[in-house]
């Protein structure tokens, strides 16, 4: 890693662009402290995988960690819809919070899309083309060549090129750059661990900024795509974005770090510790849902002959746990008044909580299942 070589600026017109050297080449790991997070991090991320098979239904609960991911993702960007909005339908969103709300929405989509991709494609330009092409349908970014890799130069931070933070190459090296990334995917004759190896696309991907814009989200959504592509998780249930967040001024610190000072072990070490932080995190939050299903269980139980119709909302409500007197009677297949005998059972459990405070028109949240999730 001592010998890593970012790049070099390159004069333009009236501005300096970078122009970042390829990383389809051999690497040296030589630091021992580098060595010793990459172990704890596989590691933890072994222990959470674990969950895959251990937990019945995963899928269930795997909807809320996409949630969060596009919420805290998509926050990073300067979007403020938290995760209890992001649940709301769309007519239930206020006006001026629409657009940041359908931001999440796309993202969400973008993810699963992608996840689903991955059986027919490999992990690739186009996969990441399709992705992005997703996450700008029809919101704030939709006339910047969604699903295009830009015919421009863009830049980050400030109002015109000339005072940005971060000028990326130039567009007519970005189909190179991300053909070499492509490379180093799939080079199987150069030994590198596979998650410096995420670590080191995603630096690369954020440096190229291939896009005109979503390329954060886009990035970060790579993450979880290469480790499930690769194997090393069977289930998308690892989300780096909230460590991101929480940690974004060095987020973005690291990366600039190692473009302009060559020091690619520092977001290497940052990486590794969002990994080792994310999957301890993603444990207890499976460790804590195991003990919920376990308390819901039994005082579903008691319920007799609604019992099983209780059992019918509850799933649901791990999947999107906000619903209404109507929801609960669509999805256990039952009359309105039964509806609303069997909501007042779950909301006396606590199993439910009524959040509008009004006499009509009530939603109710499954708030310590979502609690899980904060």
């Amino acid at each position: 890693m001592k010998n890593f070589q970012s790049g070099r600026y390159v004069q333009q017109a009236h501005y300096k662009s970078f122009q970042p050297n390829y990383i389809n080449r051999v690497w040296l790991l030589d630091n021992m402290e580098l060595i010793q997070l990459l172990g704890q991090a596989d590691r933890e991320l072994g222990r959470l995988d674990m969950y895959s098979d251990y937990i019945p239904n995963i899928d269930l609960f795997i909807r809320m960690h996409v949630l969060k991911e596009a919420t805290q993702s998509s926050k990073i960007e300067g979007t403020q819809t938290n995760m209890e909005e992001a649940l709301l339908d769309k007519e239930d969103v206020a006006l001026n919070r629409r657009d940041d709300w359908e931001e999440v929405q796309n993202y969400v989509a973008a993810m699963n899309e992608a996840i689903e991709n991955l059986q027919a494609l490999p992990f690739s330009a186009r996969l990441i083309r399709e992705t992005h092409k997703t996450l700008l349908q029809g919101v704030r970014g939709k006339h910047k060549q969604p699903g295009e890799f830009r015919q421009s130069q863009n830049w980050i931070g400030g109002a015109t090129i000339s005072d940005a933070v971060f000028v990326p190459p130039v567009h007519t090296s970005v189909d190179e750059l991300i053909g070499d990334i492509e490379q180093f995917v799939h080079n199987d004759g150069q030994y590198f661990p596979e998650l410096l190896k995420i670590a080191l696309v995603h630096y690369q991907f954020e440096t190229v900024h291939p896009f005109l814009d979503g390329n954060g989200r886009v990035g970060r959504l790579m993450i979880t795509l290469y480790l499930v592509s690769k194997g090393i998780l069977k289930q998308p249930i690892l989300y780096l974005s909230d460590f991101f967040e929480r940690n974004r001024m060095l987020y973005y610190d690291n990366l600039m770090r190692a473009r302009e000072k060559n020091d690619i072990l520092q977001w290497f070490k940052f990486f590794l510790v969002g990994v080792i932080e994310t999957a301890k995190s993603g444990i207890t939050t499976f460790d804590n849902i195991l003990k919920l299903q376990k308390q819901v269980e039994a005082q579903i139980q008691t319920l007799g002959s609604r019992a099983a119709n209780a059992q019918k909302v509850v799933r649901y409500l791990y999947q999107r746990p906000l619903v209404d007197a109507a929801k609960v009677g669509e999805v256990a297949g039952i009359s309105a008044a039964s509806a609303y005998k069997l909501t007042a059972d779950l909301e006396q459990f606590e199993i439910l909580k009524e959040i509008t405070g009004g006499k009509r028109g009530k939603s109710y949240l499954f708030a310590n299942y979502l609690q899980l999730f904060k």
